[in-house]
């Protein structure tokens, strides 16, 4: 059965005779999930059976967004509290193996609380770089203000949920760091120059172009595309994501459901695809909003079913040997010393 290159939301933590009915028509490649859909193991395991049994794909990847700090949708007392990007980039007086050594293993840790209930995706690593003066919806998210540091963490970060069977998505691209508002609420734009760019924003996206997924952002950039924001923007995405920074990976959009975007959701998605990116994604689960963007949304088929495949083709069925009791015991004696 052909695949349509969106990712879908649902509402709550079992699936609604509707909602399957609209997913095993529109045939979505994967599903992501939010606190809303998040009660005990059993139960999310569970509803990762339900979605990918109502599609027929065993190997549907379904996302979620599990950074920790701020935005860590399985929580206590289910799953432990995990720190915020920021706190890795301050472990034991800022000695920098220290820091990659303990964000790698913060990453090991999520990833088997993720594979262990069916999760096979985290958005994660934050690889934007925050300035004086942006919104704080960044803020701690990043791993440091220096675009290097950013990404020696991001990839200690993706190499832990790597080796734990989980697949990374590197966010936000080419870089949030800068947005003077939060893109939940409205759209952000930026107006520094292509140097200061290329030289601060997009570098940890360029380290780690070799990346399997990575998430656009909502973001104007003057220097660029004045009229339009990443997601929708043809030379964002064609000279910036696939030339400049060179990410060959499965581009998707941040959630279309934002505020930041405008449009009706059928417009929104057009402009994803017109844009050049891969898969489109519609996070808050309302089937009305859904059924036009999977409308809009095309077959996976070409660069982007290539892309899709190469990056399903890393998810490790053979977890690195891992002893997750003597890891956390690691990663809360590392937590106890932060600078």
């Amino acid at each position: 059965m052909n695949t349509r290159a969106f990712i879908a939301g649902c509402a709550g933590h079992t699936l609604s005779p509707d909602e399957a009915a609209f997913f095993r028509e529109a045939q979505p490649w994967g599903f992501i999930l939010f606190k809303r859909n998040i009660d005990t193991p059993e139960q999310v395991r569970s509803l990762c059976d339900a979605l990918r049994n109502t599609i027929g794909r065993a190997d549907a990847p379904i996302l979620i967004d599990q950074e920790g700090g701020r935005v860590q949708r399985m929580g206590p007392p289910h799953w432990p509290k995990y720190p915020a990007g920021r706190t890795y980039g301050r472990l034991h007086a800022n000695d920098p193996l220290v820091q990659r050594e303990i964000t790698r293993l913060g990453a090991r840790l999520i990833a088997h609380d993720l594979l262990s209930v069916g999760i096979t995706v985290d958005c994660m690593p934050v690889l934007d770089v925050p300035v004086s003066g942006a919104h704080d919806v960044i803020g701690d998210r990043a791993y440091a203000y220096e675009a290097d540091k950013v990404a020696i963490l991001g990839r200690a970060s993706a190499e832990g949920l790597l080796a734990g069977g989980v697949l990374p998505v590197v966010k936000h691209m080419p870089g949030h760091g800068r947005a003077g508002v939060d893109s939940h609420l409205s759209l952000p734009v930026v107006e520094a120059s292509l140097e200061t760019l290329e030289s601060h924003d997009f570098r940890p996206f360029r380290i780690l172009a070799d990346m399997p997924l990575a998430m656009t952002a909502h973001v104007v950039y003057t220097a660029i595309d004045p009229d339009h924001p990443a997601t929708t923007s043809k030379a964002v995405i064609g000279d910036i994501v696939r030339g400049k920074i060179g990410f060959d990976g499965l581009l998707m959009s941040d959630d279309l459901s934002m505020q930041a975007l405008s449009g009706t959701f059928r417009e929104r998605a057009e402009g994803v695809f017109q844009a050049g990116c891969d898969v489109t994604l519609h996070c808050n689960g309302k089937v009305e909003e859904m059924i036009p963007v999977a409308e809009a949304s095309p077959i996976l088929a070409g660069d982007a079913l290539r892309r899709a495949e190469a990056a399903l083709r890393l998810i490790r069925h053979d977890p690195e040997p891992f002893d997750p009791v003597d890891a956390r015991a690691r990663l809360e004696a590392a937590l106890a010393v932060v600078v």
